[in-house]
């Protein structure tokens, strides 16, 4: 390899890193305005509760199980330019929603949708990854961050739009995914140069120049407890910030709209996590993060369902904070033990928390109707406590 291209994989390269966060802003934006508009569809068109439940699981099954699919065939076939040709079904996917006026028709429109979600995050997660330098929990904080500020935007933008001009102004939400898609061309043509310089089926630079230390029992063994610490994580969080709100009202009987602000202030303190946990991953191990930022957090959430009001929301913002520290510590540390699949582990991790999120979301509903909120909260408090199992990871040489 040219001393040229070593030294610069040994720097973060700012420019892209900033537009895989855009794209990842402006698509998870656009991924939260379907469930945004639910209940104008609902009225508009009579859907049943059951028929909203099938949007929702279309666009999961969509975004969640293709990606890893995407990100395998992506590591043995890599294409530039599949980010923006994943961001174009997503503009027409809403386009199609703006004008769909049956239930058929939204099935096709938000799976076209959920492709370009599942496209995205395994591609843009690679790319992330390959402009990383000598930084890569910071690299894929930043880009991780752009969706946790997108989707909180989302139904800001159906507020302010939708709501006022009607489902025809979906089309104009659109336009979003064709400014996304100049900014995927962009990052394309990187993209294409570094594969030009001699980097083979899509590895990174770090890739083509470290490989894992561990046995492959050690690997698998890794994996499963990755799996478990997603569990813990993906279910508390899921409870966290789906439920925060209803929490704050039913117990202690604030508005709507300050309930509003509190939810702010979680989702603001998650961005912070997602930094932090980058940056002291990248410098000390993302091991040790991995097993602070989940069991640390098991006190403040254990706490959090028997203080007033003050403590709560204290409480849940360092709670949700330090869990958040971990998020790309342990997207990392599988990249590191099984280099040369970017694309897939992305691809798996992305889909799998996805899927708790909204496996742990629908479980804790259910919870609450039979008993209530506060009860949720008491009991999703020991989650936290899972990540003890943090210790068998085994360390690895980049890890």
């Amino acid at each position: 390899m040219a001393r040229h291209d070593s030294l610069e994989s040994n720097r973060l390269v700012v420019p892209v890193l900033a537009m895989v966060c855009l794209a990842h802003l402006l698509n998870d934006l656009l991924q939260s305005v379907i469930p945004a508009v639910y209940p104008m569809l609902k009225e508009s068109y009579g859907l049943t509760f059951l028929q909203i439940g099938a949007i929702t699981l279309v666009t999961n099954l969509t975004s969640s199980i293709l990606q890893p699919v995407v990100g395998y065939y992506s590591d043995k076939h890599p294409h530039p330019f599949l980010l923006a040709i994943g961001m174009g079904g997503t503009f027409a996917g809403l386009l199609l929603l703006a004008f769909a006026g049956n239930f058929l028709l939204m099935l096709v429109a938000v799976a076209l949708a959920g492709f370009g979600s599942a496209v995205l995050h395994p591609e843009a997660s690679r790319v992330a990854r390959m402009a990383s330098g000598n930084s890569k929990g910071l690299a894929q904080s930043i880009f991780q961050i752009g969706g946790n500020v997108g989707r909180s935007l989302g139904p800001i933008v159906v507020a302010l739009v939708v709501v006022r001009l009607g489902q025809w102004s979906i089309s104009l939400v659109s336009l979003i995914a064709f400014l996304a898609v100049m900014v995927l061309i962009w990052v394309g043509r990187w993209y294409q140069q570094q594969l030009l310089k001699g980097q083979q089926v899509g590895k990174s630079k770090f890739d083509q120049e470290n490989s894992t230390s561990l046995t492959h029992r050690q690997v698998v063994w890794a994996l499963v407890v990755l799996l478990v610490l997603m569990f813990s994580k993906d279910f508390y969080l899921s409870n966290l910030q789906n439920y925060f709100t209803f929490y704050l009202i039913h117990k202690f009987g604030i508005s709507i709209e300050a309930s509003q602000y509190c939810l702010f202030a979680l989702l603001f303190s998650s961005a912070v996590g997602l930094i932090l946990g980058g940056r002291l991953g990248d410098k000390y191990g993302r091991k040790y993060v991995i097993w602070i930022s989940i069991l640390g957090a098991a006190p403040f959430a254990l706490l959090l369902p028997y203080c007033n009001l003050t403590w709560t929301i204290v409480l849940a913002i360092i709670t949700g904070m330090i869990i958040f520290t971990s998020t790309s510590a342990i997207l990392v540390y599988a990249m590191d033990i099984l280099p040369g699949n970017v694309g897939m582990i992305s691809g798996t991790f992305f889909g799998l928390s996805f899927g708790l999120g909204g496996i742990g979301s629908a479980l804790f509903g259910w919870i609450a109707d039979l008993h209530n909120i506060e009860y949720v909260f008491q009991l999703t408090a020991f989650l936290p406590l899972l990540g003890f199992v943090a210790y068998w990871l085994p360390k690895d040489k980049n890890c």
